[in-house]
């Protein structure tokens, strides 16, 4: 600012005439030097706006390439989005197919478990049956002892298929070894029956069938009158099979084989224990019916 008021100050003299040419040329020097460095700083300033705008330029692009990849974010996150909405999906219709099969699962599985209680309840009222008729046999004394008499061309023949029986004999199932054991049972054939009883508790100790073979083993030294070996068999009942359904059939047939061996105290004893402990049976009916006789 200084500089310019010497210059006007200058050409002030000038104009009144009091100016000398010394006075002149270092005016028009200055002159010159403010105009090279207004000169300068005009070029420095179009030099900044240049690279000012490239920089804008360069800013601009970027702030493009910043918007495209906003902008295909964007696209991922919507279209990621809709991959997840299809597999939230997906996964809900794998879970009702799932809740389905389990229901089916159920259902089969309810409906096999009530045939299976069914063949059971069967299998023991036929148990209960059996025993009802072959102790009123015996309490009347037409049990069945021996085997209907045959013809020695039947005896031949049976003979024969007995031993072809044996020569292509194959290893039968649990069911099927119970079942052939009860028929010869149902048949009278006492030592055969005890054999198959005695058989299928070697293969099969632990089965649902096993407390029941080990009482019809029991049985059969029963019809046999063989006592002793009777209370032996019916004791395995009782301690090996103590959650089975035949403690109380054993406690009778206990009871009923010490008073044919004339052991009357036992046999009262277990015949209290059956009516103490299994009041609403039919097998405490027959109990307090004995002690009645025996008193």
């Amino acid at each position: 600012m200084r500089r310019y008021l010497s210059i006007l100050f200058i050409i002030c003299l000038y104009l009144t005439g009091c100016a000398t040419k010394d006075d002149l040329l270092r005016v028009q020097f200055e002159l010159d030097k403010q105009i090279r460095a207004t000169d300068e700083k005009i070029a420095a300033v179009g030099q900044g706006s240049a690279s000012l705008r490239e920089e804008i330029a360069v800013l601009r692009n970027e702030t493009a390439k910043v918007q495209e990849a906003i902008q295909s974010l964007r696209g991922s996150q919507a279209e990621g989005r809709a991959e997840i909405t299809d597999i939230r999906e997906q996964l809900q219709q794998i879970r009702g197919m799932a809740d389905s099969l389990r229901k089916d699962l159920s259902s089969i599985s309810a409906r096999a478990g009530k045939r299976e209680d069914e063949e059971k309840t069967l299998r023991e009222k036929l148990d209960n049956i059996t025993f009802k008729v072959n102790f009123i046999e015996n309490f009347l004394g037409i049990g069945k002892h021996d085997e209907p008499s045959r013809t020695p061309a039947e005896k031949k023949q049976s003979s024969a298929t007995q031993t072809n029986d044996s020569a292509g004999k194959v290893r039968m199932d649990k069911e099927s070894l119970y079942a052939a054991a009860y028929d010869l049972f149902k048949e009278g054939r006492y030592e055969k029956s005890r054999d198959a009883f005695e058989g299928f508790l070697k293969q099969y100790p632990d089965t649902e069938f096993s407390d029941n073979a080990q009482f019809w083993l029991g049985e059969c030294y029963y019809f046999e009158k063989k006592y002793e070996k009777a209370i032996v068999e019916y004791d395995k009942v009782i301690k090996n099979f103590p959650e089975g359904n035949k403690i109380p059939y054993a406690l009778l047939k206990q009871g009923l084989s010490f008073l044919s061996l004339g052991d009357k105290a036992s046999g009262k004893l277990l015949l209290q224990q059956v009516a103490k402990d299994y009041p609403d049976t039919s097998q405490a009916r027959i109990a307090r019916a004995k002690l009645l006789e025996i008193r």
